[in-house]
């Protein structure tokens, strides 16, 4: 086995994002991680089970095995093993952000040896996560700069609390990842944005699209 990096989870903000960018980077580059300090500048410290969904997740991406994978724990080790490919399914049973799940299988997703699919259930549109549409119109714009092709497919939104939200994603994964050259800005083309509203009269969206 490779040497283990180890990586301090209380760096800078320390909060989820150096959790989830490890994890993913570790089962992209097939190199294991111990993540220490987990969560450390949060109020409540160590993993929620938000942070476990894409975790668990990414460790089925490469037959990983994981060791302090459980609420509350403040320090994880994931070894990947091998790359895996086909249908993967997970419902995070909350509002728990299935943007930030796929922040971390997306980028390992791109090298499996055959074609990925997720089935995810929890929320599109949660607070401190990206709504899905970033993930759905943006994110994915990025990988295609470098090669693979995926597709997000929104069924259902889900919100907080109670979640229920339904998406699918297509990848179709590449050998070797391209350079991303995001150093010069491109030509404004044209300004999208879409404007929705959850219990309330269509017309609120209509007026929040109006005033942007």
């Amino acid at each position: 086995m490779a040497a283990i990096i180890d990586i301090d989870g209380s760096y800078g903000e320390g909060g989820g994002q150096i959790l989830r960018t490890s994890v993913s980077l570790s089962a992209l580059t097939m190199k294991p991680v111990k993540i220490t300090n987990i969560r450390a500048g949060r109020r409540k410290p160590g993993l929620r089970r938000q942070h476990m969904a894409g975790i668990e997740l990414t460790a089925q991406l490469v037959d990983a095995s994981v060791k302090g994978l459980e609420v509350g724990s403040t320090e994880i080790e994931f070894v990947p093993r091998t790359r895996q490919s086909g249908e993967f399914s997970y419902d995070v049973g909350t509002a728990g952000s299935i943007s930030l799940i796929l922040q971390a299988v997306l980028p390992p997703a791109v090298l499996s040896p055959e074609p990925v699919s997720f089935r995810l259930r929890g929320g599109t549109d949660v607070a401190w996560s990206p709504p899905i549409d970033y993930m759905r119109n943006l994110f994915v714009n990025v990988l295609h700069q470098m090669g693979p092709r995926a597709k997000i497919v929104q069924h259902r939104r889900g919100h907080y609390p109670r979640g229920g939200g339904d998406v699918s994603c297509e990848i179709i994964p590449v050998k070797t990842i391209q350079p991303l050259d995001l150093v010069r800005f491109g030509e404004l083309q044209n300004v999208n944005g879409i404007s929705h509203c959850v219990r309330l009269p269509s017309h609120v969206a209509e007026r929040q699209a109006l005033s942007a």
